[in-house]
């Protein structure tokens, strides 16, 4: 078969998207390669694919268990014989499953990096033929990524003892240039094809909400979103059992997520979640990588992450199916003293020695601080994200909270005057809470002991509330007008450009919004019915919506008896396109997106007798 017969037969799809076909050319015509594209955008078919088309055997190289067993249940499913090797399996299971492999059953093994350069694997390794050697999130091999894992360094010593080098590609949804070229040069990777599909995923929206009272403001989100299946990110286990035990009581399904837990209730609470037994899980960020469940339709943040990289990555993991689905955060500034804990106790890097340690740490303060950015800009939230990757768009997307908030441009130079000249004037010692409480006037026992009660410009912004100066702080921080420091105690500091604000004529402007919370929400719902594709139930008819509900039961009733997840059997949105299509016959099943001929043998007659 050729790649389109194989695309049709075992994935169900008619057509390559994006970038996917010129990636598995290149593999096929046997040269490195490398592919950047976002979460949903079919990664996983550049590999696999040219591995059915191959002699010998693709060794996929995976960071997690749960991602491996996804991806080989999936393809099971589809009528491909695939396997993992990992430390999930019992001995027995492990020697029984190279044997086969051994054998030529499996055209494409999932391996864990640390079994890679094991006694029992290289024996198997240096009796088979390996075509290809595809490292799934391939940012992990640098120690410039969000996720370095120093067993991925173990890839390279592998494929050295290999008696032929095989091809070797790579695919990550996350990466700067640093970490892109990372991967060239520790992979090691012979005059690769580079392919950066962009970063974009334009049926997400992205919002941000300094809400005071978070927990409040996730239930009514939940309350109106009863039918949708959801991941809440926290930053903390603490927060993980607190917000899950809330949500139980207020009588939301909903199932819990952290390392805290034993192997057997992670595993259960994940399956629970994947299965669609629960529709919402509260996590921390241990859950989700290599989770290819695509009806998610919101992602929540209870809490900013700790770098725009695991942002994207936890956000991305909704709307994988292309359908528009939700990605808000809800911030607090304390969410930064948090994370700075995190980065100066981090003990994933305990393998490096201690100059580099230091590097990393410098940089992961300094990625924190552009997360902190992203929190409080009023510029178009994903073309700061795409920025920060190095594509740059119109600053307009009309689905994010900012361009779907209306603004005015303000003058805000006195209040910028003011800020600096009252940094300068305590001699750059204070953080931003006594910097904004003493120009705002405050009479506390802090500013009393520092004397700020004192300083010349105390009180001159008693009329301008203090949320309006900070925000214009953290304009200012934005650029780089002041620098807040990422120290044990966290000081503001003039910079070089502190001057051009004092001086005469100096003007600073910034966007202020001056339209309400429920305006923007009723204006981005507008825009985003709008946005619907032709696939979204939410344009269905209410014959449709049944039809819909039907198909969804029928999906329950076969994945149970199969012992898979239900989006393996179908995904939503071909369950959706089937309703808009209504086929009656094995040829127009087979226009559906989604069902490739496996599928309809497996399932094909009952699914066209429901949708009678």
């Amino acid at each position: 078969m050729n790649k389109h017969e194989i695309l049709k037969k075992y994935f169900g799809y008619d057509t390559f998207r994006n970038a996917q076909e010129a990636l598995i050319d290149n593999i096929l015509e046997g040269k490195d390669t490398l592919g950047i594209m976002p979460t949903g955008a079919g990664k996983s078919l550049c590999y696999q694919i040219p591995a059915l088309m191959m002699e010998g055997i693709t060794l996929v190289i995976s960071p997690l268990i749960s991602l491996m067993k996804d991806q080989v249940g999936s393809l099971n499913q589809a009528g491909i014989h695939a396997a993992f090797l990992n430390s999930s399996l019992t001995v027995n299971q492990y020697y029984k499953a190279l044997a086969f492999a051994g054998q030529g059953r499996y055209p494409i093994i999932y391996v864990a990096p640390e079994r890679l350069v094991t006694k029992e694997f290289l024996d198997f390794a240096l009796h088979v033929n390996i075509a290809m050697v595809a490292v799934d999130e391939a940012h992990c091999v640098s120690q410039w990524g969000q996720d370095f894992r120093p067993s991925y360094l173990k890839i390279m010593d592998f494929i050295e003892k290999l008696p032929r080098r095989p091809i070797v590609s790579a695919f990550t949804a996350t990466a700067t240039k640093e970490v892109r070229d990372d991967i060239i040069d520790i992979l090691q990777l012979h005059s690769p094809m580079v392919i950066t599909t962009g970063f974009d995923r334009n049926n997400l929206y992205f919002g941000v909400m300094n809400a005071k009272d978070r927990y409040g403001a996730i239930r009514n989100y939940l309350e109106t979103h009863r039918r949708d299946s959801g991941i809440i990110y926290c930053l903390t286990r603490k927060q993980v059992e607190e917000v899950c035990e809330r949500l139980i009581k207020d009588g939301f399904s909903v199932t819990r997520y952290h390392a805290g837990l034993s192997d057997e209730e992670r595993r259960k609470n994940q399956d629970n979640f994947i299965y669609d037994r629960v529709p919402i899980i509260v996590a921390t960020s241990a859950f989700g990588m290599g989770i290819d469940k695509n009806s998610v339709r919101f992602v929540l943040h209870y809490g900013m992450p700790k770098n725009i990289e695991s942002y994207y990555q936890e956000a991305g993991r909704a709307g994988r199916d292309g359908e528009p689905a939700e990605c808000i955060l809800y911030y607090s500034s304390r969410d930064v003293i948090t994370n700075q804990l995190f980065i100066d106790n981090n003990q994933d890097n305990r393998e490096l020695d201690e100059v580099t340690r230091a590097i990393v740490r410098e940089r992961d303060k300094e990625r924190l601080k552009k997360m902190t950015f992203y929190c409080f800009t009023n510029e178009c939230l994903r073309d700061y994200i795409l920025k920060y990757f190095g594509e740059y768009g119109s600053n307009y997307c009309g689905n994010c909270s900012n361009c779907l908030t209306q603004f005015e441009q303000a003058d805000v130079t006195e209040i910028a005057r003011a800020l600096i000249g009252c940094v300068k004037s305590s001699r750059q010692r204070y953080g931003t809470t006594v910097i904004i409480d003493t120009l705002h006037g405050a009479n506390t026992a802090k500013i009393k002991n520092y004397r700020m009660n004192e300083n010349p410009y105390y009180g001159l912004l008693s009329k301008v509330p203090a949320y309006r100066i900070r925000q214009v702080l953290n304009h200012l921080q934005m650029e780089e007008y002041l620098l807040v420091t990422s120290d044990d105690y966290a000081v503001v500091k003039l910079t070089a450009k502190s001057g051009q604000v004092m001086e005469d004529g100096g003007q600073i402007l910034m966007k202020l919004a001056k339209e309400t919370g429920r305006q923007a929400r009723e204006a981005r719902d507008r825009d985003k019915k709008r946005k619907k594709s032709s696939f979204s139930q939410d344009l269905f008819t209410e014959k449709e919506e049944g039809l819909f509900e039907k198909l969804r039961t029928l999906r329950l009733e076969i994945a149970r008896e199969e012992k898979v997840p239900p989006y393996i059997v179908f995904s939503d949105k071909t369950l959706a396109h089937m309703c808009v299509v209504k086929p009656k016959t094995k040829e127009e099943m087979l226009g559906v997106s989604g069902v490739g001929e496996f599928k309809f043998e497996k399932y094909g007659e009952r699914f066209l007798k429901c949708l009678l």
